[in-house]
């Protein structure tokens, strides 16, 4: 891949091409979940546009919105999974 970077999903290393989303690179990467409501119904991005809040994860520790936070290398990416958060 032409320009690519390497940046981790939930402890797996994963490789896009340089300027993507992070919305971006969890889509490429699988179904694109970012989370689940407290009733267990998996979410992901909505809008694109950082309004619905809904394509929320931790980057480097810190909660962010995958869709408005550009991929970066070496970024660590946590989504949040029925067991809890990280």
């Amino acid at each position: 891949m032409t320009d690519s970077i390497t940046l981790q999903i939930n402890q797996s290393p994963v490789a896009v091409r340089a300027g993507v989303s992070v919305m971006a690179a969890l889509s490429l990467d699988g179904p694109g979940l970012t989370r689940y409501s407290v009733l267990g119904e998996p979410r992901s991005a909505v809008c694109g546009m950082g309004i619905c809040q809904e394509c929320r994860v931790w980057i480097n520790g810190v909660s962010r919105l995958a869709c408005q936070t550009l991929a970066a290398e070496g970024m660590v990416v946590q989504t949040a999974t029925l067991e809890g958060n990280p």
